[in-house]
């Protein structure tokens, strides 16, 4: 459905150029999507007396959902450290306000609408009991820099359709915007109709207590300046359309040669017309008199060979290879495992290059989620909240789930314990000890 109103809202908060630059990438965004969704895959089929095999097998979202169980099934480790106990009343602050708000359940979708659609969006706001965060997809909002910082918001609106109505009148889409004003943050939040005609205020230049914009852009694989990203996505479509035709002419092809082909020679055309093929059907075999003395008619199957088998399925190979490759997700199954040795150490090595690319990515998120603790404790204290003020710095651990040499990783931890750059809470959190509670009742 179109949305007019979505159209005006954007020109008149970004300006005319950039506005069309930006719907232009929303556009692309919902096209992305789909290939994602799989929809977008389809094809129009050639001009054909027969009805052409259309079969999806879609690469696409099974690759991007390994990528992002891969680095957000198991959430980061976030650990305040400092000197004194204020750090540790941040740390337990920090750590029920990141339980409430679900981050664990939302960084796997969060990761997968920005391997898709080039970006996400971490928006925190004050709720009724403390902090709230959730994470925005690229059709979901757009945003304004600093001219002189690229990492510093100037301003974003968030905003979805209501309802599905036809009628632009009718239409309902819901707007907030963030912005900054004498370096403060205030806010504006209404309900528009389809024109983009303003229908119910909610509340209108709000000051929000902040002194920075509640929100965080995470971008995909940005190079520098680079406000829109990649998208992995776009990566695969040529590769995932090139397997989707392959297997649809392989079905095609199969369903033409199954059957063989009836051949007959100096055959009556009035015993070709009574014949039918069917199982124990007699054949009353003519021969043409026109053939000429001395030459009978003869009926023989013409079977197919499958000469193109071995050419195909290469091909299916090396299409399905170059997508897993482009993604450096590997492709792991019983036959590539076969004769494989499956310790800790051979599935690190398999996993080497996609760990790579996912602590690259963690580059980016880790600012994120810095950003995120700090702004809960600044929400924190805007509300009233009595937290220490003292200094803390954040340690982020990446945690993969791939089998690893479990006791190296403790013996590790424990040393950390030792040095004190790690808690007996952390390790115990994270290897799943219950602390020992003795009560006195002897043995």
């Amino acid at each position: 459905m179109e949305y007019q109103g979505l159209t005006r809202m954007v020109t008149e908060e970004l300006g005319g150029v950039y506005a069309r630059e930006v719907l232009a990438d929303m556009a692309e965004a919902i096209r992305l999507y789909q290939c994602y969704d799989g929809v977008g895959q389809m094809w129009e089929s050639d001009q054909t007396d027969y009805v052409p095999t259309r079969q999806v097998t879609n690469f696409v979202r099974k690759l991007i959902d390994k990528e992002a169980r891969f680095m957000f099934s198991r959430a980061p480790e976030i650990t305040l450290e400092g000197d004194g106990e204020g750090v540790k009343a941040l740390q337990e602050y920090v750590r029920k306000a990141l339980e409430k708000t679900g981050l664990s359940a939302k960084l796997s979708a969060a990761g997968r609408d920005c391997f898709i659609g080039r970006r996400v969006a971490l928006k925190l706001w004050q709720g009724e009991d403390g902090a709230e965060a959730i994470f925005c997809p690229s059709t979901e909002f757009v945003f304004e820099t600093e001219p002189e910082n690229a990492d510093r918001l100037q301003k974003i609106i968030f905003f979805h359709a209501i309802n599905d109505e036809a009628e632009r009148k009718n239409q309902r889409l819901w707007k907030q915007r963030f912005y900054m004003e004498n370096g403060r943050c205030l806010v504006d939040e209404a309900i528009y109709d389809g024109y983009g005609r303003m229908i119910e205020p909610v509340m209108l230049g709000k000051d929000t207590g902040l002194t920075f914009i509640p929100a965080y852009v995470v971008i995909n694989d940005a190079l520098t300046g680079d406000l829109r990203g990649t998208s992995d996505v776009a990566l695969m479509m040529a590769d995932q359309d090139r397997y989707n035709r392959l297997k649809s002419d392989e079905a095609d092809a199969l369903k033409f040669h199954l059957f063989p082909i009836t051949v007959a020679k100096n055959a009556s055309g009035k015993c070709l017309d009574k014949m039918k093929i069917s199982p124990g059907a007699l054949v009353d075999l003519q021969t043409d008199p026109a053939a000429g003395e001395g030459v009978q008619a003869s009926l023989e199957k013409l079977e197919s060979k499958f000469a193109y088998v071995d050419a195909l399925e290469g091909a299916l190979a090396r299409t399905k290879a170059d997508m897993y490759a482009l993604l450096e997700v590997p492709d792991i199954s019983v036959d590539t495992l076969s004769g494989v040795i499956t310790s800790g150490k051979a599935m690190q090595t398999l996993y080497w290059e996609l760990k790579c690319k996912a602590e690259e990515r963690w580059l980016a998120w880790d600012k994120c989620l810095r950003w995120l603790v700090d702004g809960v404790i600044a929400l924190g204290r805007a509300r009233g909240e009595k937290l220490p003020q003292t200094e803390y710095r954040i340690r982020i651990e990446h945690l993969y789930p791939v089998t690893d040499d479990e006791d190296a990783e403790r013996t590790l931890d424990l040393k950390e314990v030792e040095q004190g750059v790690r808690s007996v809470e952390s390790y115990r959190e994270k290897w799943g000890i219950e602390p020992f509670l003795y009560t006195g009742d002897g043995v």
